[in-house]
């Protein structure tokens, strides 16, 4: 098993946003709900969410700050845990990561030590980006820079009933292709792709990244072909959301994340493409004209330039931050 090599986007950020060394009196006071960080001694032992696990950054760098917080980790992807543990030498006791997608944060009570309910949390954290790991090391097609079988799952071990990006681009009609290429990629030559991936299938099953790049690559401008985005990142992006339903699950997961959260906890959700984000600035305002929150960063913190030199991905990253009021 390979060793995490993924780069965490708005580490500092994130982590000073969730505004941990704020006491409890402080927390519910809610005075300058506008500043991210509050100076104030620790609290009592605090447990932080970490629902997109990955290779662990967050998770690492909270636990390293706050001798206090305790951490449960969540990650679909069974190895997660396995390349990134040996960051975790000596804080193995503070931290326990449970393989489950974070729609089902609300049923993690029996698979925590010592717990017979579902806890709540001071703090949530959801880092929607693919990690480097996933990218580099699944071997399931994520990437279109190798030739690896067309999964595009977040499960390691997928189960021959579960959905993946060989069952859509081998069954699905050519107009349903199109919309979800178009819809969940926002590519504006979905349709020529989508009648290209229905020609080449007749003459075979599409199996491989590296099939389904040549037929991206025949149905597309020449000029788009040399563009700075490579010419299947859309289409890729949205087969990958449309395998593992990533819009629907984040959605659920915002819900009952804000539910698991203890009032005074603070939730804050990177996300790295604009249906994502429209989604998260969607519930985020709908939550505080419930009143239910305050917002702590009315505009997306993005990258600063030395990140996004150093880590082109964190290019995209946006941050929201929100904190429960009630």
């Amino acid at each position: 098993m390979r060793e995490s090599i993924h780069k965490t986007v708005l580490l500092n950020e994130t982590i000073d946003g969730l505004n941990l060394s704020r006491s409890q009196a402080k927390n519910q006071a809610l005075k300058n709900p506008q500043s991210l960080v509050l100076k104030s001694s620790p609290a009592s032992e605090k447990i932080v969410l970490d629902a997109t696990f990955g290779g662990g950054g967050h998770s690492k760098e909270i636990l390293e700050r706050y001798p206090n917080v305790k951490v449960v980790a969540l990650d679909q992807d069974k190895g997660a845990w396995e390349k990134a543990k040996s960051k975790f030498r000596g804080l193995e006791k503070r931290i326990s990561f449970v393989n489950k997608n974070f729609r089902d944060l609300d049923n993690l009570g029996a698979e925590l030590p010592s717990r017979s309910s579902a806890p709540k949390f001071d703090a949530i954290i959801f880092d929607l980006g693919l990690s480097s790991d996933q990218l580099e090391n699944s071997g399931r097609g994520f990437s279109f820079m190798k030739d690896e079988p067309l999964q595009m799952t977040m499960k390691e071990n997928p189960l021959p009933e579960d959905l993946t990006a060989m069952d859509i681009v081998n069954g699905w009609s050519e107009k349903s292709l199109a919309d979800i290429i178009y819809g969940y990629g926002e590519e504006r030559f979905s349709r020529r792709i989508a009648k290209g991936i229905v020609e080449a299938r007749k003459k075979g099953k599409i199996e491989t990244t590296g099939q389904l790049v040549k037929i991206i690559e025949e149905n597309v401008p020449s000029a788009y072909r040399r563009g700075r985005l490579h010419f299947a990142t859309k289409t890729f992006q949205a087969l990958r959301i449309a395998v593992n339903d990533e819009l629907g699950t984040l959605q659920i997961g915002l819900e009952k994340g804000l539910e698991a959260l203890k009032k005074g906890g603070r939730m804050a959700v990177i996300s790295f493409h604009s249906l994502e984000d429209r989604i998260v600035k969607r519930f985020y305002k709908e939550k505080e004209k419930e009143k239910k929150v305050i917002l702590i960063n009315k505009k997306p913190i993005i990258g600063k330039e030395e990140e996004i030199k150093n880590n082109p991905r964190s290019r995209s990253a946006k941050l929201r931050i929100l904190e429960k009021i009630i």
